[in-house]
């Protein structure tokens, strides 16, 4: 039975943010690594977009918009970005980027197996795949269980999900610098739903009719309501080039207490997903560079004190995220009234670094002062009483 220093159970985002971060510390080339997935990663599976002042992954971005759109039924404001940018990313060219970096190093393995169990025994960790069987001092687990949080009701469970169409238009009817980011003018159904506009081109975009609700749709309501998008733009003629589906998790679930001292939920398995936007890849490299850094902290050359238990810290975002989905989740119809009452008048560096989990309070109420004030008192009283 081979043994690893670390065993990576799945390897998407987070399993392979956290990898990247390993290689570039420089300080784990002695640990044996093995990433185990069934999925072999080879094609271009996703997208990730995310608002960045910085360089994060420049040499692989496809895609920057200097404004974005934010829309109801009654407004439409432009936003400038700066010093943001809104940048896309695609899945393939993060994954070669990757195992480019993994093919310079003989201590990280690959392997292309499903996992079917693992578990932490004594001072050591046994993972199973349905062909072979391994032993390793830490786990890194980013296989997500929707079951852990389904079978409880304390913390609500809100699904992000969206079918998106890549189209070529006879018609030029799009700003390539200008991105869409929520624009609710499309019919509410009692949901907060929304469509999600990224031009390339002034005729060539991806269009996402997006929702945060607990109910998925049938994939011809989707592609229904895209249809009728895409008509009143004035789009006459068109041809789909490519599509995508997607369903993210958006839940407070302490998915941290599950970890243990040799073992870690990482990705949507530990949470890392912002409850209350559904955007994972800023977050994943916060934390996967967290996680390293707690890594550098615990390891020496003779001795290995990591302790996963006390990675996790909790913080003010994750209690506004909570409040906010205990309100969709009983009254989902109300999302487009809360964000438009952010993005209506508020400014929008400010918005967007709040939402980073960056500000501190002062900014913090700069954004919540502008939601309706009721309607989260009365969540945060019925929340009180939960905790």
């Amino acid at each position: 039975m081979q043994h690893y220093h670390y065993i990576f159970t799945g390897s998407g985002l987070s399993a392979l943010m956290t990898v990247y971060e390993l290689l570039l510390s420089g300080k784990f080339d002695d640990k044996s690594i093995l990433l185990i997935d069934e999925n072999t990663k080879k094609v271009n599976d996703r997208t990730w977009c995310f608002w960045d002042e910085n360089n994060l992954f420049d040499e692989i971005v496809s895609k920057k918009w200097n404004q974005a759109v934010f829309a109801n039924e009654k407004f439409n404001r432009v936003l400038e970005l700066t010093p943001y940018q809104y940048k896309k990313i695609n899945g393939l060219d993060f994954y070669e980027l990757v195992f480019k970096k993994i093919s310079e190093h003989k201590n990280i393995h690959f392997l292309n197996q499903k996992v079917v169990d693992f578990t932490e025994l004594g001072n050591h960790c046994v993972v199973k795949t349905e062909q072979e069987t391994f032993t390793c001092n830490k786990i890194f687990n980013s296989i997500y269980n929707p079951e852990v949080v389904t079978a409880q009701t304390k913390f609500p469970l809100i699904h992000q999900h969206f079918i998106g169409w890549f189209i070529k238009s006879k018609e030029a009817v799009f700003t390539p610098n200008c991105a869409t980011f929520m624009d609710f003018s499309v019919e509410q159904k009692g949901n907060t739903r929304f469509m999600y506009v990224l031009p390339t081109s002034e005729n060539e975009a991806l269009l996402e009719y997006t929702l945060f609700s607990k109910d998925l749709l049938s994939k011809e309501e989707y592609e229904s309501e895209i249809q009728k998008y895409i008509k009143n733009l004035g789009i006459t003629e068109y041809e789909i080039i490519e599509k995508e589906q997607g369903n993210i998790p958006m839940t407070c679930y302490p998915f941290w207490k599950h970890n243990t001292k040799n073992v870690i939920n990482i990705g949507s398995a530990g949470g890392w997903t912002k409850a209350s936007t559904g955007y994972t890849f800023k977050n994943a490299s916060k934390k996967s560079k967290a996680l390293v850094q707690f890594l550098e902290k615990s390891i020496s050359t003779s001795l290995d004190m990591t302790d996963f238990r006390k990675f996790h810290k909790k913080d003010k975002f994750w209690f506004y995220d909570l409040l906010l989905l205990d309100i969709l989740s009983s009254k989902n119809e109300l999302g487009s009234k809360i964000f438009s009452s952010m993005f209506k008048s508020g400014n929008s560096t400010v918005i967007f670094k709040f939402l980073d989990e960056e500000t501190p309070i002062w900014e913090d109420l700069q954004v919540i002062w502008r939601c309706p004030k009721m309607m989260f008192v009365k969540a945060l009283i019925k929340r009180l009483l939960k905790l």
